[in-house]
């Protein structure tokens, strides 16, 4: 009688442990689980327009490391939960300052509940204003309370090297255009690879079922640095990050990637890392990129391999992704630590 109940006792236990896990598995969506020594590649494909391409199938991919083709062992075009480090240039020019300062709270509207989000301002020195929150009115509240700062790039005069003065005047010759001596332009001491270090960081330890990107907004000025772009860009690499740029130094077609690379650290900083970079001067262009960057960034393909037959005692290998639909530009992260795979970064 006693062995009876033992065993009706076990049977509940079990149905209710099994209703409890099925109620548990509809509260909470089962999420892709990476493995350890598994290469994380989100990929963004985009037809000649510059609009994304949704409709790729996991035959469509080949993956090559090292020209060595590699067996994709995941694949997902799924939208994925962002973790972001908002980095926000805080010593523009007065007129770009003015305008990103007009729209940042409009940046909030591109986050949504599954995705946490930090927010860092830099000048000399990255400062930390918000830490990670899933709490999107949080994010809203501390975009609306930040105070940018701002410089004013006009050309101005230094006394100290003016040259001699007349009448308390210094002389210019008008009819040649000759300039003030000791004319100069603002110097910024923007240190824009140490703030890319520093928020890659914050993201190395976020989850690797997540999208880890930099949300950047600069006019990617770059001064001394304590770390170098090659550094910066090895933590990158290192914790899965992306970078998308927005420049507001320039004035492209609105949402427009770059199509010719240049040599900028921003364009650099996306290209290698596989983000992206854009382009807006004026609030209500700055306000639409916003939500571009963050839906480019959810939707992006992601692919998963594990290194096989790639060369012995180097770190760094390279990463190609070809889609075997024609006319389409794929965009990609350039390579991947082996250093860092192993240690599940």
């Amino acid at each position: 009688m006693t062995r009876r109940l033992s065993l009706l006792g076990t049977l509940l236990l079990l149905s209710f442990t099994g209703k409890a896990w099925a109620q548990a598995q509809q509260q909470n969506p089962p999420r892709i689980i990476v493995p350890t020594y598994t290469v994380i590649v989100p990929v963004t494909v985009k037809d000649n327009r510059g609009q994304l391409v949704g409709d790729l199938q996991k035959n469509d991919f080949r993956v090559f490391s090292d020209n060595v083709e590699q067996k994709i062992r995941q694949f997902s075009s799924e939208p994925v939960p962002l973790s972001a480090v908002i980095l926000i240039d805080n010593d523009l020019d007065q007129r770009p300052a003015s305008q990103v300062q007009k729209s940042l709270t409009a940046i909030s509207a591109g986050f949504g509940p599954p995705d946490e989000v930090a927010v860092v301002t830099y000048d000399e020195f990255p400062q930390t204003v918000a830490d990670f929150s899933f709490n999107n009115d949080h994010l809203f509240t501390q975009l609306q309370r930040l105070d940018l700062e701002s410089h004013n790039s006009q050309v101005i005069a230094d006394p100290t090297t003016a040259g001699p003065m007349m009448n308390g005047h210094q002389p210019v010759d008008t009819a040649r255009g000759v300039p003030q001596h000791g004319s100069q332009r603002y110097k910024n001491d923007n240190a824009l690879d140490d703030a890319v270090f520093a928020a890659s960081n914050m993201l190395k330890d976020r989850g690797r079922d997540r999208r880890k990107i930099i949300f950047l907004i600069s006019d990617g000025t770059n001064g001394k640095n304590e770390h170098t772009f090659d550094q910066a860009l090895h933590s990158l690499l290192a914790n899965d990050v992306a970078v998308y740029s927005i420049s507001v130094s320039h004035s492209l077609p609105i949402g427009k990637a770059l199509i010719q690379r240049g040599a900028s650290e921003l364009e650099k900083y996306a290209l290698n890392s596989g983000g992206d970079t854009f382009y807006a001067s004026k609030q209500p262009e700055l306000e639409r990129l916003y939500s571009d960057v963050t839906e480019q960034a959810r939707n992006q393909y992601t692919l998963t391999f594990s290194p096989e037959n790639i060369p012995k005692g180097q770190d760094f290998h390279e990463i190609e992704v070809r889609v075997e639909r024609p006319g389409l530009n794929v965009e990609t992260r350039r390579g991947f630590y082996l250093s860092a795979v192993s240690a599940g970064h």
